[in-house]
């Protein structure tokens, strides 16, 4: 979500598909319209004019991919051990806080009045909204750049405003650990909570707006594919946010909720790591590991993590490598409107990991071979050490900055490489290199070999900007 847990993290036993995208405009604006809805019912404010108005400016768009309405996604919330169905942490708890509650707030963070939000999100009316999740529902406002007090739209301190749902089945408690956390946590791949609101029954948060919204909205929910130096600058950013809660945080911290729709971008795609609803306290002294109640998402929690409860800050490792591998195919973690077989991206990719002359059918194909032969050969490397079933044998997150950090950077792209050229011909049916009499489709010189491993050993590449010649650069 975009400063939010998106409905993939609610406790939900799954979601329907929708059917066209003639119904997908229509459930979005439904959504919307419910969430507004809810929320003003919750606040005693609703206005019968604008139950009708269930549309979100292009800002909000963009922004709200907290709610998923992409008819390729499945993710769905972790279930239990043992447990029949999906339940959340905070399955049991009320929206008011218990005497044995611990709230830490920081001296750093500003206190809020409800109705100063409540004018800084004017009136949380929809055109505000910007995504709904578990937690509630997320506005867009103004602030103050130094204060409290609202201002008028397009002016000071843009903000996002994250209510919590009183009917939800996070909670509370959820909004004590975003508070908690990222209350004592400055990082610049974290999302920043600049204050809060605690008020009668209310519970708001104030974090920083970002503008790009969240890398799930970009990589599935756009016509154009995210550039590929881009991908890279993603994953070294959110790689350093994981990375300083696990070594560098005075209290060591297990994220537990990595994805793409929880890392969010500014507006220089710089990643930030947002909803800390799901947080743990890492283990401490001699333990191994934290027993907790198993939440997250299918598709992104370990193996281990979900078969014991066992968490551990390799958890978060694996879950890393999941999103690397969505980045470098395009293809969600788990997506049932592909082929048997293909649903679950991890089983599907392995047998491309550990076999390096297919390693090239990982990319995204709408990226047309503007890549890094040599990148991707490392971010699939990577991948795969992310993703091993063994979490000890899983990589620290220190060393997989240290791999992602020069990706960006790299020129050889893969689009001005002749033998990649002549591979893609042969996947088409014209091979220009084809000897005369010989089938169409294919080529005793690119037969059975593979991208990154060209004849002869040799790289058939040029050195070239991100764009190739003759293709749209981005």
């Amino acid at each position: 979500m975009g400063l939010g847990p998106g409905p993939d993290s609610v406790n939900v036993a799954g979601s329907k598909q929708h059917k066209t995208k003639a119904k997908k405009k229509k459930d979005d604006s439904a959504e919307v319209t419910g969430c507004w809805i809810k929320f003003r019912l919750m606040t005693s404010c609703i206005s019968s004019t604008a139950k009708d108005n269930g549309s979100t400016s292009d800002t909000s768009t963009q922004y709200a991919d907290s709610k998923s309405t992409n008819d390729t996604s499945t993710d769905q919330p972790v279930v239990p051990v043992g447990s029949s169905s999906a339940t959340s942490i905070a399955e049991s708890t009320p929206s008011t806080p218990k005497a044995g509650d611990e709230l830490r707030i920081s001296s750093q963070l500003r206190k809020f009045s409800f109705n100063a939000l409540k004018s800084a999100t004017r009136n949380f009316r929809p055109e505000s909204l910007l995504g709904e999740g578990g937690f509630g529902c997320v506005f867009k406002g103004w602030i103050n750049e130094n204060g409290t007090t609202p201002v008028k739209p397009g002016t000071g301190l843009p903000v996002a405003v994250k209510t919590l749902n009183h009917d939800g089945l996070q909670g509370h408690k959820e909004w004590l650990a975003e508070i908690n956390y990222l209350g004592e946590l400055l990082h610049p791949n974290l999302v920043k909570l600049i204050g809060y609101c605690i008020e009668d029954d209310q519970r708001l948060l104030v974090y920083e707006f970002m503008p790009r919204g969240s890398l799930e909205n970009h990589l599935f929910r756009r016509s154009l594919p995210l550039p590929w130096p881009i991908r890279m600058k993603i994953a070294y950013g959110a790689a350093k946010g994981l990375a300083f809660l696990h070594e560098e945080a005075e209290q060591p911290v297990i994220y537990r909720d990595f994805k793409t729709s929880n890392i969010l971008l500014d507006s220089d795609y710089n990643a930030k790591l947002s909803d800390f609803g799901l947080a743990k306290d890492g283990p401490v002294g001699d333990k191994t590991h934290v027993s907790t109640r198993v939440m997250g998402t299918y598709g992104y929690a370990a193996p281990e993590y979900v078969m014991t409860g066992h968490l551990t800050s390799k958890s978060d490792v694996y879950s890393f490598g999941v999103v690397l591998l969505e980045m470098l195919t395009g293809r969600r973690s788990m997506d049932k409107n592909r082929p048997i077989g293909e649903h679950n991206l991890v089983e599907w990719a392995r047998p491309y990991l550990v076999e390096r002359r297919r390693l090239y059918r990982l990319i995204d194909p709408q990226l047309e071979g503007r890549f890094s032969i040599k990148g991707a050969q490392k971010a699939i490397h990577l991948a795969a050490h992310c993703l091993n079933r063994d979490p000890k044998a899983r990589p620290l997150m220190s060393e997989v900055v240290e791999v992602l950090k020069p990706l960006p950077h790299y020129k050889d792209m893969a689009c001005s490489s002749a033998y990649f050229q002549a591979m893609q011909a042969e996947r088409t049916g014209s091979n220009p290199f084809a000897r005369p009499g010989t089938r169409p489709g294919f080529s005793r010189n690119v037969q059975n070999r593979s991208l990154f491993v060209p004849p002869n050993g040799a790289a058939h590449f040029h050195r070239s900007p991100t764009a190739c010649a003759g293709q749209p650069g981005h």
